[in-house]
C-alpha cells in the first residue's frame, strides 16, 4: 500500500522532500499558506489553504498516514495548528527545522523579536531590514534615521510610517551584490531573521565583510512535544520508518 505524506510547505526543504519522496513511490500532497512564488514550483499537488483552525485543517489530513512540517522558518502559526491538527487526527507529526546562524562577531547580537532590537539601534543609523513588509507594525518606535526594507515582490503599497524606504530586489542575490548594494544606501546596521541555510546567507557574508553590525531575529518555537528534525536525510528515514 502506498503511503500518503500531507506536506506542509514554505522553505526551500520542502521542495527537496517534495521530489525525493515522489521519486521513491509516496504520494505527496503539499499545503501552502501562501500561492508559491519563484520559477521553480512544487513537484507535488499544491493546495492553499488556512492555518487558523486545527479541526479544520485535522479534516484536511484524513485519508493520509503522517504530516511532514517543512514550513518557512518563521511560520510558527502554520507549525502550532498543524501540530495541533496532527493530534486530533491521530497521525505521526515531524518539524523539520534546519540550524540557525551563529553569532559570527562581536557586533552581531540574536534578540527576541524587532521590538527587542529596537534600543540596539543609534539615532543616526540607517538600517537595513529583511524582516518583511508584516513586520512594519513593530517599527514604530523605530530610533534611527532611515528603515531600508527589502521587499522581493513588486508593489505600490505605501509604507506606513516616513523614515521607511522600500528596496526592491529579485532574489537570489549574492554576497558581492548584497555588499554593493549596502555601499551604495549607506547601510550602517543589519536587521534579519535567523532562517539558516545558504539561500538567505549572502546579506550576512556581505555584512560580516564590511564589518557591520548586524541583529539576528529568533525563529519561533517550535509546538512543544513535536518530534523535530534537523536535515532532510533525518525526515525521509522517518518516512521511511512509518
Amino acid at each position: 500500500m502506498t503511503c500518503r505524506i500531507l506536506l506542509l510547505a514554505g522553505s526551500a526543504e520542502a521542495r527537496r522532500i517534495a521530489v525525493t519522496l515522489q521519486a521513491r513511490g509516496v504520494d505527496v500532497q503539499a499545503l501552502v499558506s501562501e500561492p508559491p512564488r519563484g520559477p521553480d514550483p512544487m513537484p507535488v499537488p499544491c493546495r492553499l489553504t488556512t492555518f487558523d483552525d486545527a479541526a479544520t485543517l485535522a479534516g484536511q489530513m484524513v485519508g493520509y498516514d503522517a504530516v511532514i512540517d517543512a514550513s518557512h522558518g518563521f511560520d510558527g502559526q502554520m507549525s502550532r495548528v498543524g501540530h495541533a491538527a496532527a493530534g486530533i487526527a491521530a497521525l505521526p507529526f515531524v518539524s523539520l527545522t534546519r540550524p540557525g546562524w551563529g553569532l559570527e562577531a562581536a557586533n552581531w547580537h540574536e534578540v527576541s523579536d524587532v521590538a527587542a532590537a529596537l534600543p540596539l539601534i543609534g539615532p543616526d543609523m540607517r538600517v537595513f531590514s529583511a524582516t518583511g513588509w508584516a513586520s512594519l507594525p513593530d517599527y514604530a518606535g523605530f530610533p534611527g534615521a532611515r528603515l531600508l526594507l527589502r521587499q522581493t515582490t513588486r508593489h505600490d503599497r505605501v509604507p506606513p510610517y516616513d523614515f521607511v524606504e522600500l528596496v526592491f530586489g529579485d532574489p537570489p542575490f549574492d554576497a558581492a551584490q548584497e555588499a554593493a548594494l549596502f555601499r551604495d544606501l549607506d547601510v550602517d546596521l543589519l536587521i534579519c531573521r535567523n532562517l539558516g541555510g545558504r539561500p538567505s546567507r549572502p546579506k550576512l557574508d556581505a555584512a560580516k565583510a564590511l564589518g557591520l553590525p548586524v541583529i539576528l531575529i529568533a525563529r519561533p518555537r517550535l509546538p512543544e512535544g513535536a518530534e523535530v528534525l534537523g536535515d532532510i536525510d533525518a525526515v525521509l528515514d522517518w518516512v521511511a520508518a512509518l
